[in-house]
């Protein structure tokens, strides 16, 4: 059901659960107590008021606000001034992507990556096009937001093709770590620290790192979440929302109609989500579902596959090593497949060299080591160079920057393991290295560095 919200003239916001039978009391608080809420703390109303509401599905005329003097004050539907006023409001205040009624089981909450998210059309190239919004909600799952009022012709058909464009070459171009990146510098922006916000916005027991490596594994399968967003969802869109919500997957689209109502004091929003069918509820519920992996659950999983025994002894082997020589272990929560992340924290950051899948594949994270104290380009690919030395291993040149793989099979020879393990510990050392001379400790060489 739609829900209302009251935003005040001199700032602050009210979420109000729709009930069209009764009353609803509600606190007015200012923009400090929405701060403070976001934070964590409590602050005592200043005031309260009465609401009473008659929502219409297709139409709403006017809804009214019964004062604590018994006053009546109508306010009736009026459009946004701008797009660019409805964009400002997602922004400050994400709730108005109603997440509860997009899963009202797990109502999706929202972390704000950025506005104006640049994505390129080819993997070297610059930015192609600006995402109105980009956000991750509770389980990693990036959120793509695009804006139109209803005016707006291009929301009837052009802006389906847009969205559709963001969506097949964000799963592909958008690296995780400019996505951290993004995120980190909204926040600074903002004037709150990144670490603080991500920890607020996380349950208490999630581990930072297993959810960037979950937004990163959601990139890599397509699970994303498009969302339309407008003052009004003409029917020609939501048909084509309905339509693609069924056929995508596991990509889910939906739009999200913010009709707002105003007077001289109050503006007044009601979001509603459209495009949900029956079918597409219980496929997306299914695809939500998360696993947390452990030691135990990782090898027993990898024993019920082809060569089992074998893929477990050297996950088993791995892991020990990382027991050495890693500070930490992180473990996945993909539904179907399980993985392990060893991590390095030095030099007010963290590394990871590798993580291991129970697919059987052991991925090289290059893309995360970019640009870091002591692994800028240069030592990047001369790593990738290491590696390629040893005999029976062939890595792709163009995917130093990424996330190239190996079989974990490849490891069975006892001579290119030790040889795979060797390169390790240099990589090891070369992190925990003093000082940061690397052109990584002021962020990437230029991506003109020569791969010989």
């Amino acid at each position: 059901m739609p829900k209302l919200v009251v935003l005040h003239i001199r700032g602050g916001v009210d979420v109000l659960p729709h009930d069209a039978r009764r009353g609803v009391r509600l606190s007015v608080p200012s923009r400090r107590m929405e701060a403070d809420r976001l934070r964590g703390r409590r602050r005592r109303p200043l005031q309260s008021r009465r609401v009473r509401m008659s929502l219409g599905v297709d139409h709403v005329g006017a809804i009214y606000l019964i004062g604590e003097d018994g006053g009546l004050s109508e306010l009736q539907e009026r459009a946004y001034d701008s797009e660019l006023l409805l964009q400002s409001l997602l922004a400050d205040y994400p709730n108005l992507l109603a997440g509860d009624q997009i899963d009202s089981v797990s109502p999706r909450r929202w972390l704000l990556v950025a506005r104006e998210m640049g994505l390129p059309g080819e993997e070297t190239g610059g930015d192609r096009w600006s995402v109105d919004h980009l956000f991750l909600d509770q389980e990693a799952i990036p959120t793509i937001v695009e804006v139109k009022r209803s005016t707006d012709t291009r929301i009837r058909r052009e802006v389906v093709g847009q969205m559709l464009d963001y969506a097949a070459n964000g799963v592909v171009y958008w690296p995780v770590e400019i996505l951290r990146a993004r995120f980190e510098a909204t926040a600074q922006g903002r004037g709150e620290a990144p670490a603080d916000v991500l920890m607020r916005f996380l349950d208490p027991d999630s581990d930072p790192e297993a959810f960037w490596q979950d937004v990163k594994i959601n990139l890599q399968v397509g699970r994303v979440r498009l969302l339309f967003v407008a003052d009004v969802i003409p029917p020609e869109l939501q048909r084509v929302v309905e339509f693609l919500n069924t056929q995508m997957d596991p990509a889910e689209v939906l739009a999200v109609e913010i009709r707002q109502f105003a007077d001289e004091r109050l503006r007044t929003l009601v979001p509603r989500v459209m495009g949900q069918t029956s079918e597409g509820q219980v496929h997306h519920g299914r695809t939500r579902q998360r696993r947390q992996w452990d030691r135990e659950s990782f090898l027993a999983e990898v024993r019920s596959k082809e060569n089992g025994e074998q893929l477990a002894a050297l996950s088993l082997l791995l892991m020990e090593w990382a027991e050495q020589h890693m500070d930490r272990m992180t473990w996945g929560r993909g539904l179907k497949d399980g993985s392990f992340i060893p991590i390095i924290d030095a030099h007010d950051t963290w590394y990871s060299l590798f993580a291991v899948y129970t697919s059987n594949r052991v991925e090289l994270q290059f893309g995360y080591l970019r640009g870091k104290p002591n692994f800028g380009d240069e030592k990047l690919v001369e790593f990738l160079d290491k590696l390629n030395a040893i005999p029976g291993i062939t890595l792709p040149k163009d995917r130093v920057f990424l996330f190239p793989t190996l079989n974990l099979l490849t490891l069975q020879d006892e001579a290119v393991r030790e040889a795979v393990l060797d390169v390790m510990e240099w990589a090891v050392a070369e992190i925990r290295r003093d000082g940061s001379a690397d052109e990584g400790a002021l962020g990437p060489a230029s991506p003109n560095t020569e791969i010989q």
